[in-house]
């Protein structure tokens, strides 16, 4: 377990290695051929002269969560549009700055980065290539941190899932029979914390509103538990029994396929403890959790990939940064699914109203994208 401040986040988000050499792509299954360059190509019968590429962070394609959601929805828009189709997968980080030349050496022109971890090998290639198009998935581009995107070819898709994990925590404040939810992230970067600030954040608003004492462990706000990656490893369990041990019912794991070592971790325990998934809804792609699944926090990456890739595939892509909103349903929680039963519905009503209280105003979450 690692305890971090926020600012050790965003020094951490300025100092991403990057190797100069990387061996080619990976070829991913769904697609139908390999080029030179190492990218996987798909073209549709209706051919125009306006190719998409998509280059994921180490975690791939198959991650069940952002790089998976961002693939499905830049391919889906490259089918419908009778584009080509390229794909770079990065199985570390040396891997990211060689997969987006091999990018631009194909001749894409437009080129999908997934994740905050591709931001500063971005910037480096959009700047080198400022007549390409980036879209830079879950990042601001701003690695300097002065407010403004470091190239001005680069699309930023960002997500304020603070107003998402708002809801899921106040529902996991009002469903806990223990008064005790954790969670725990990968890193500490601000697109993980922003989880764990809207969680505590609706958790303590329940409090508030109830007159009740729900406590949080794992994130206090400030500091918080920390598996220092994003791999379903001994660690990420280690740091889920950590959490369990404390007594908790509910357990947010935030950050890609740690959830899996949450899910090993709640098997070991015999407790009855929830999951809450992140980024899809987790119990449409992984069904090993289902029947722990409370709900998901979902950012819908596949939708504004979609809607990004469809508008520069028609002449019309536009720079300026996307921000997903409860309001836009850019963000959200998936349905209770098995949950259903065991919740009352009255909290859900509650629930319900609150996501309306946060798009009208009435109730105000705060994340780094709105202070």
């Amino acid at each position: 377990m690692k305890t971090a401040m926020r600012g050790v986040a965003l020094a951490a988000a300025t100092a991403l290695a990057l190797a100069a050499c990387a061996s080619a792509p990976e070829e991913s299954p769904s697609s139908s051929s390999t080029d030179s360059a190492g990218a996987s190509e798909t073209s549709t019968a209706k051919a125009t002269d306006y190719t998409a590429c998509i280059v994921s962070d180490a975690g791939g394609f198959d991650d069940k969560s952002f790089n998976q959601l961002s693939y499905e929805g830049t391919k889906k828009a490259a089918q419908e549009l009778g584009a080509t189709f390229k794909e770079a997968q990065s199985d570390s980080e040396t891997d990211f700055q060689p997969n987006l030349e091999a990018m631009v050496s194909v001749g894409c022109d437009t080129i999908v980065s997934v994740g905050f971890a591709l931001s500063a090998a971005t910037v480096e290639s959009a700047l080198a290539n400022p007549d390409l198009q980036y879209v830079l998935v879950d990042d601001a581009a701003d690695n300097d941190f002065n407010g403004e995107k470091d190239a001005p070819n680069i699309k930023p898709l960002l997500y304020d899932t603070a107003q998402a994990a708002f809801l899921a925590g106040y529902l996991s404040a009002g469903y806990s029979k223990a008064g005790k939810v954790g969670t725990f992230g990968g890193q500490p970067y601000p697109t993980v914390t922003i989880f764990m600030d809207g969680f505590k954040q609706g958790v303590d608003y329940y409090n508030k509103v109830k007159g009740t004492d729900v406590k949080v462990v794992g994130w206090d706000g400030k500091d918080g538990s920390f598996t220092g990656g994003f791999e379903a490893n001994d660690t990420a369990k280690a740091t889920a029994n950590n959490i369990i041990g404390q007594g908790v019912d509910v357990l947010l794991p935030v950050g890609g396929p740690i959830y899996q070592s949450a899910r090993d971790a709640i098997a070991d325990s015999g407790k009855d403890i929830a999951l809450i998934g992140v980024d899809a809804d987790v119990y449409n792609t992984d069904p090993s959790v289902q029947s722990l699944l409370l709900t998901s926090i979902m950012k819908n990456m596949d939708v504004s990939c979609y809607d990004t890739i469809m508008a520069a595939g028609q002449g019309n892509f536009d720079p300026t940064a996307y921000v997903g909103t409860l309001s836009n349903d850019g963000v959200g929680i998936a349905p209770l699914h098995d949950y259903k039963d065991k919740v009352d519905p009255a909290l859900m009503d509650e629930v319900n109203k609150l996501k309306q209280d946060i798009i009208d105003g009435t109730v105000k979450v705060t994340s780094y994208l709105n202070q």
